[in-house]
């Protein structure tokens, strides 16, 4: 499972990349007259298709073995897990985002905005609750046949993308990824093959096609034509398997994103208070920069923001369990959960 794990790795430095540029870099006041800040947002767009959609696969192929437990295992275990963690973290995000009213994000600011983020609405940290919802669904429907439940999901996958259901804040993720889920779950046998074998001529193969359909769909515009964003998120997934089974034979590269990937559960939950922080502390002096001084800057920003982000997470992450803070990850009492389900 090295490649998975690098997958992972691979995975969330993308996700915290991702708020990094929409959230922090691209609401600073570049003056420079070079477009490099929109560079850096093209750049984080062609990876949507990819991040999650991959990510949720991964979870669906660990979740293989779960999901064959007794319902109150799996309960315990898996649903209340996640439900736990999405619950103790809201609350979390809520008062410290409270405190960078600044930073575009999804927020509750009233006791309803708080019951809707906890119910029908999830909040940033909707992949937790997705994970809860989706255990749910693959527990229920395990003895169905699997085409009577993959493809309702891809159809709902498809509805949402092309934006004929009502999707505020991140139900869209939420309604787009159970199929990729339930697609690790159902062909875990077949996607380890798919690793086992890749070759470096079917990498080049699968970027040549993720790179094709992105530009396809670019130019056409039909990124909500029905049906359209989910085939290329397919091949996305098809691209990030071969290249972690790839990069798993690189030692020195994937060893650390492998290490990564084991903990993705405290980035996951820490990076967006930390984002906000900071982004409260620089916002105003970079603004403020002058023209050379943000031109030294402007390109490798969002790379050491990314990782100092990163760093500060795991760094808190490890403050937390030194004070025997444990049962912010984990639910109190069971064993501790990982963010891959």
């Amino acid at each position: 499972m090295e490649w998975a794990d690098a997958a992972k790795g691979v995975c969330i430095i993308l996700v915290v990349l991702w708020h990094v540029i929409v959230k922090d870099y691209l609401q600073i006041d570049w003056h420079l007259g070079v477009p490099v800040p929109g560079l850096w947002g093209t750049l984080g767009e062609q990876f949507l298709p990819l991040r999650m959609p991959l990510f949720f696969t991964i979870s669906g192929v660990f979740a293989a073995n779960a999901t064959q437990r007794p319902w109150r295992v799996v309960a315990r275990s898996r649903i209340a897990g996640f439900l736990y963690l999405y619950v103790v973290w809201l609350l979390i995000h809520t008062a410290i985002l409270a405190a960078a009213p600044e930073l575009p994000t999804d927020r509750a600011t009233s006791a309803l905005g708080l019951l809707e983020q906890l119910t029908i609405t999830p909040s940033n940290l909707w992949y937790l609750y997705a994970l809860a919802l989706y255990f749910t669904i693959a527990k229920a429907t395990r003895r169905m046949p699997r085409a009577l439940v993959l493809v309702p999901a891809a159809v709902l996958s498809a509805v949402a993308a092309a934006g004929l259901l009502d999707t505020p804040g991140n139900r869209a993720g939420l309604y787009q990824n159970l199929v990729f889920f339930l697609a690790g779950l159902y062909l875990r046998p077949q996607i380890h093959q798919w690793a086992a074998t890749a070759s470096r001529r079917r990498l080049v193969l699968v970027s040549g096609a993720y790179v094709l359909a992105l530009a396809a769909m670019a130019v056409a515009g039909a990124q909500q034509l029905f049906g359209v964003w989910m085939v290329v998120s397919v091949v996305a997934v098809a691209f990030g398997i071969t290249a972690a089974a790839r990069l798993a034979r690189w030692p020195a590269v994937s060893d650390p994103l492998s290490g990564l990937g084991r903990i993705t559960l405290p980035i996951y939950v820490i990076h967006m208070p930390v984002l906000a922080l900071l982004h409260r502390l620089l916002l105003v002096p970079i603004s403020g920069l002058d023209r050379p001084a943000q031109g030294l800057i402007v390109l490798g920003y969002p790379i050491v923001l990314t990782g100092l982000v990163t760093g500060l997470s795991l760094a808190i992450h490890s403050a937390l369990l030194a004070v025997r803070a444990r049962w912010l990850f984990a639910l109190p009492g069971s064993r501790r959960v990982e963010a891959a389900g």
